[in-house]
C-alpha cells in the first residue's frame, strides 16, 4: 500500500511512478475520492461534537427539573450522524479498494523502461561448451526416467510436473540442501508453513486483489494455495509491534507453490519453464527502512551461492520499472543458463518492498531512536525455485553417453551417488 500522507501531499510523485511504470490508472479518480472521505469526515465529526453538546444540555436540563422532552434538533442530529457514518464506510470502502490497485513505487535507481531496459548488472561464468550437440531436459529425463508428464497429465492435468525415482530424490536433495545452505550459514531460521493461507495474508503480501484471477482458490473456505512461501513467511508477524532490537529477522522455508500463469507460450509449453505446480525455496527478510537495501544486496549473494555451487552459468539481471513486480520497489533476477533450450531462465528475483507490503499488513518495529512505531520493510527472494534450476542443472551437467553428473554438493544428499 502507498503512503496516505505522500498520496494528499505529493500525488505528482506517484503520477511519475505510475508513468515510469506504463500502468494506467485513475489518480485523480482516487484523489476526488480521498478529497470527499476527509470532507465527509469533517462534516461527521462537526455533527458529533454537536450531538453531544445538545445530548449534553438536554441531560443538565432533565436533571434539573426544567425539561423532560429531547429537543427535536437532537433526533435531527442522531439521524444525520448515523447517516453520514454510513456515508463515510461506504466510501472509505471504496476507496481502499482504489488504493489497493496502485502499485509500488519503484526506487530511484531502478532503470526506467519495459523488459528491454532491464539492466545485466554482472554474469558469472561462462557458457558450457559442451562438445556435443545438448539435450534439453525433457529428453534427459526421459531418458533417465527422472519425470512421467503424461502420467501427471493422467492424475491432474497438463502443466503439473510428476518427479520419479532418482528424479524424486534428487527434487528432495535440492531443496534439503538449499534449506541447509540459508540455515547453516546463512543465518535464516527455518519455517515448515501451511500450503494454505486466508484472503488477509494474501492482501498483506499485495497478491489480491489484482492477481487473484491467477492463484488456486478452496472457495468453500476461501483460502488459497500458496503461490510462493513469502505469503506465509511475511505474514508471521501480522499486526504486531516488533522490537527494532530484534531486526533483521531472516526466514527460510520450503514450500510447493501453485499458479495459474502457465498458459500457452508455445515451446515454453513443455517441460518444467512454465507449470502451475513447482518446489521452491524461499527468503524473507524483515529490516528497518536504513538497512534495507544493503540487507537485497546480501539476498542477493545468497541465492547466488547456491547457483555457484551448483556449477550454473548466470546473470543477475536488475528489472526496469515496467517490469516490475506490483509490489516491488527493487528487483533482481537471477537468470541461470540452459544448454539445451539455449537460453536464460529467471530461476529466482530478489525484491525490496520497502513499508508497502507492511502497511497492508500492519507490520511495524519500534524505532530505538525515538521509541515510536514504523513500519519495517520487508523483503523476499528465491533461494532457489527448483523447476527451472533442475533444468539448467541437468542440460549444464549432462555427457556425451546421455547422463548428467550430479554436482558435488547434492551427493551426500543422494547416498555419494555421482551421476544420474
Amino acid at each position: 500500500m502507498i503512503d496516505l500522507k505522500l498520496l494528499r501531499e505529493q500525488p505528482d510523485c506517484i503520477r511519475e511512478a505510475l508513468k515510469k511504470r506504463g500502468v494506467d490508472f485513475d489518480l485523480d479518480g482516487l484523489l476526488n475520492l480521498e478529497k470527499q472521505r476527509r470532507e465527509l469526515l469533517k462534516g461527521l465529526e462537526s455533527d458529533r461534537e454537536a450531538l453531544k453538546w445538545q445530548s449534553d444540555e438536554f441531560a443538565s436540563r432533565k436533571a434539573t427539573g426544567q425539561t423532560s422532552t429531547p429537543p427535536p434538533i437532537l433526533r435531527e442530529l442522531s439521524d444525520r450522524v448515523t447517516r453520514k457514518a454510513q456515508e463515510v464506510k461506504a466510501l472509505e470502502a471504496n476507496f481502499q479498494a482504489q488504493l489497493a490497485y496502485v502499485p509500488n513505487i519503484p526506487h530511484q535507481s531502478v532503470p526506467v523502461g519495459d523488459s528491454k531496459a532491464n539492466q545485466v548488472v554482472r554474469t558469472v561464468g561462462k557458457k558450457p561448451a559442451l562438445p556435443f550437440t545438448p539435450k534439453t531436459h525433457l529428453e534427459l529425463a526421459e531418458r533417465l526416467k527422472l519425470m512421467d508428464f503424461e502420467r501427471a497429465a493422467k492424475v491432474t492435468g497438463s502443466h503439473f510436473p510428476l518427479f520419479t525415482g532418482v528424479g524424486a530424490r534428487l527434487e528432495r536433495a535440492l531443496i534439503n540442501w538449499m534449506l541447509d545452505v540459508h540455515t547453516k550459514e546463512h543465518g535464516y531460521t527455518e519455517v515448515s508453513p501451511p500450503f494454505l493461507v486466508n484472503r488477509t495474508s494474501m492482501f498483506g503480501t499485495g497478491q489480491l486483489p489484482k492477481f487473484e484471477e491467477d492463484m488456486y482458490r478452496l472457495r468453500n473456505d476461501d483460502l488459497f494455495l500458496v503461490p510462493t512461501a513469502e505469503v506465509p513467511l511475511t505474514n508471521l508477524h501480522r499486526d504486531e509491534l516488533l522490537a527494532g532490537s530484534a531486526l533483521p529477522l531472516k526466514y527460510a522455508a520450503y514450500t510447493a507453490c501453485f499458479r495459474r500463469e502457465a498458459g500457452s507460450y508455445g515451446k515454453e509449453t513443455r517441460g518444467l519453464v512454465r507449470v502451475h505446480q513447482f518446489d521452491k525455496v524461499e527468503l524473507v527478510k524483515l529490516t528497518s527502512p536504513e538497512t534495507s537495501y544493503d540487507e537485497l544486496e546480501r539476498l542477493v549473494a545468497d541465492a547466488e551461492v547456491i547457483l555457484k555451487r551448483l556449477g550454473l552459468h548466470y546473470r543477475v539481471v536488475c528489472l526496469a520499472t515496467g517490469d516490475l513486480g506490483f509490489a516491488a520497489a527493487k528487483c533482481y533476477d537471477l537468470e541461470a543458463w540452459a544448454p539445451g533450450l539455449d537460453q536464460f531462465l529467471e530461476v529466482s528475483s530478489c525484491s525490496n518492498f520497502e513499508a508497502f507490503q507492511a502497511r497492508r499488513a500492519n507490520l511495524r518495529y519500534r524505532q530505538a531512536a525515538t521509541g515510536k512505531p514504523a513500519y519495517v520493510h520487508t523483503l523476499n527472494g528465491s533461494g532457489v525455485a527448483l523447476a527451472r534450476t533442475l533444468i539448467c542443472l541437468l542440460e549444464t551437467h549432462q555427457r556425451a553417453d546421455g547422463h548428467v553428473a550430479i554436482p558435488e554438493p547434492l551427493r551426500p544428499y543422494l547416498d555419494g551417488q555421482e551421476q544420474l
